[in-house]
């Protein structure tokens, strides 16, 4: 764990280069996001019990009442890296409304994860969970990064999505405000 950990950091260092904007960087001969959910059938969703960077615990059950994207990630991941400030629009676009974020880092540490947001041009204001153990992503039977799920007011997963996502899309902003208007 502890050589991931500084595998990591060393790649992303080198992504991080001096006077390069870190999404500058990532983005180079990608294939553009994608700017839809999956909708599926309403099926409860998993527990979901976890800390902040800050040591604040976070339970999905406190949100009950929201609509609430839930986006499994890790620094380490390219589009993971890339929708991150699509997602901070999305939260500041929706700000105020029956609606949050929560960004869900897989396997990695809160230094890798802070040093990562400290490099994005504006910081992540939704919480930031970490599944240090992956334990949470086997739970919700995460296949790979990053998968975003959407959950209604319920507490019920309606849509998914595997790979990296354009979330202030207004194809996906739609989808929640109508999960919101119900």
């Amino acid at each position: 764990m502890k050589m991931r950990n500084r595998l990591t950091s060393m790649a992303f260092a080198v992504l991080c280069l001096p006077g390069v904007p870190v999404a500058s960087a990532i983005a180079a001969d990608l294939p553009p996001l994608s700017r839809s959910l999956t909708r599926q059938a309403p099926k409860p969703a998993p527990m979901l019990k976890l800390k902040d960077l800050d040591g604040q615990p976070y339970d999905l059950a406190q949100f009950k009442g929201k609509v609430v994207l839930i986006n499994f990630w890790a620094t380490w991941c390219p589009p993971c890296r890339r929708e991150m400030p699509s997602m901070e629009r999305l939260s500041q676009t929706l700000k105020g409304e029956a609606f949050s974020v929560l960004a869900v880092d897989v396997g990695e540490n809160a230094d890798t994860i802070e040093t990562f947001t400290g490099q994005l041009d504006t910081v992540p204001t939704f919480p930031i969970l970490l599944d240090t153990r992956s334990r949470t992503m086997q739970a919700w039977k995460v296949a790979g990064l990053p998968t975003t799920f959407l959950v209604d007011k319920q507490g019920r997963i309606v849509a998914s999505a595997i790979g990296g996502r354009e979330f202030d899309h207004p194809e996906i902003i739609r989808a929640i405000r109508e999960l919101l208007e119900k």
